[in-house]
């Protein structure tokens, strides 16, 4: 049973992360549709807008899917999507971090969402160098904090349409957003590795991955 509910809830999350990334691509049309949100930004710094949106939606196609390609004959693929995903995550939370300093929501949420840029690049950025100095057990511990920063992504396009549903009022909501799409993510995530660890107890999908 626990084998299956591991399975089914790395699935989820997998299938999330790739339609948000699919929902977001939506921006590289002759004309995005549901942009009314970003559309100051897209009017105002498209280049910097295109190149988070690019970053994010590279980083959530492929991150996912680099839990299961760590060992066995699909590290060949997971070296290359994993320099794939930290160029996409670098360039994502650079754009990210222009963004938030040029947002109109409010300091509340321009904080927390440079907040996040900055944690998503440095989480990234000393995964990379863990997985090049050869410490590939901390290289793992990394990315799996950038990862949770990463499905930030995914949390908050699961809140803005909750706070709609609730009728809350989204001056007031939306910078608690800007904390609660992240910030959960990353504590819960470092809830996880102090208590199991990566290597001490993985998921099932993640051990079965290395005998494929």
């Amino acid at each position: 049973m626990a084998r299956i509910a591991t399975t089914t809830l790395f699935s989820l999350l997998a299938l999330l992360c790739l339609a948000v990334a699919l929902f977001s691509a939506r921006f590289f049309l002759p004309t995005p549709f549901m942009a009314e949100g970003m559309a100051g930004h897209l009017q105002a710094r498209p280049a910097v807008l295109l190149a988070h949106i690019g970053g994010g939606v590279a980083a959530l196609a492929l991150g996912t899917f680099q839990l299961v390609t760590w060992r066995g004959p699909r590290r060949t693929w997971h070296r290359l999507a994993g320099r794939i995903y930290v160029a996409a995550c670098l360039i994502g939370a650079v754009a990210g971090l222009g963004l938030a300093l040029t947002s109109p929501a409010g300091p509340v949420a321009s904080i927390a969402f440079a907040l996040l840029a900055v944690c998503w690049f440095t989480t990234t950025l000393m995964g990379w160098r863990k997985a090049v100095t050869g410490d590939f057990a901390q290289h793992r511990r990394w990315m799996l904090r950038s990862l949770s920063l990463t499905f930030a992504a995914v949390t908050l396009r699961i809140m803005i349409p909750l706070a709609e549903i609730w009728r809350l009022d989204f001056a007031v909501a939306y910078p608690a957003i800007a904390v609660l799409c992240w910030v959960p993510n990353l504590l819960l995530m470092e809830l996880w590795l102090r208590v199991w660890g990566w290597e001490a107890r993985l998921p099932a999908p993640l051990r079965n991955a290395g005998n494929g």
